[in-house]
C-alpha cells in the first residue's frame, strides 16, 4: 500500500511540474498602429482589393518610414521583395502588413526588412524600414495597409483610430 501511495504522489509531482498551457487571450484584443502617419479609412485605400475588404477588414497609414509589430506573434510571411509581412499574433489574429500599393514591382529596392519568416516579435519591435523617395520615384502610393486576414473568425473587427497616429497607439479592435 505504501508503495502505490508513493508512486501516486511522485506522479502528481511530475504532472504539477509540467508547464501550464498558456492562457487563452482575453478578448477584445487591440492591434497597435504599426507606423507613424495619418490613418486612411479602408474605403479610401488606393487599391480596390484592400478598399473593398476582399482580404479582410483593414486600414492604412499614410507616409510612414518605419513599420513596427502591431502585436506579439510570429512572422509567417516575409517575401524577399520586402513589401509585405504576415504575422500570426499570440491571440490568433492573422495580420497582413502590406507596404505601399503595387510595390512588389520594386523587387525590394527601397525596403529594408529587419525580420524573417519564423521570427518571434513583440509589440513595438521594428519590422521594416522603407525609403519614401524611392517609392515616390516609382510612382507608388506609400500607404501601409494593415489587414486582419481572418476577419470572418471574429464577431467584430473595428478600426478605432483616425487622424494622426504614433506607433503603439490603438488601431484595430477585435472582438470574439
Amino acid at each position: 500500500m505504501k508503495e502505490s501511495f508513493t508512486m501516486g504522489f511522485f506522479d502528481f509531482l511530475k504532472k504539477s511540474a509540467e508547464p501550464a498551457a498558456p492562457a487563452a487571450p482575453a478578448f477584445p484584443v487591440t492591434l497597435a498602429a504599426d507606423a507613424k502617419g495619418t490613418v486612411v479609412a479602408m474605403e479610401n485605400i488606393p487599391d480596390e482589393v484592400f478598399a473593398q475588404g476582399i482580404l479582410g477588414k483593414c486600414c492604412g497609414i499614410d507616409l510612414p518610414r518605419q513599420i513596427y509589430a502591431p502585436a506579439d506573434g510570429e512572422i509567417t510571411q516575409a517575401p524577399d521583395s520586402g513589401h509585405a509581412l504576415g504575422i500570426m499574433t499570440t491571440a490568433g489574429v492573422e495580420v497582413l502588413i502590406h507596404v505601399g500599393v503595387d510595390t512588389v514591382e520594386m523587387k525590394g529596392d527601397g525596403f529594408s526588412p529587419k525580420v524573417k519568416e519564423g521570427d518571434k516579435v513583440k509589440k513595438g519591435d521594428l519590422l521594416l524600414e522603407m525609403n519614401l523617395d524611392k517609392i515616390a520615384a516609382a510612382a507608388h502610393p506609400a500607404v501601409v495597409i494593415t489587414v486582419v486576414t481572418n476577419t470572418d473568425d471574429f464577431k467584430d473587427v473595428e478600426v478605432v483610430a483616425s487622424g494622426a497616429v504614433e506607433p503603439g497607439a490603438d488601431l484595430i479592435k477585435i472582438s470574439k
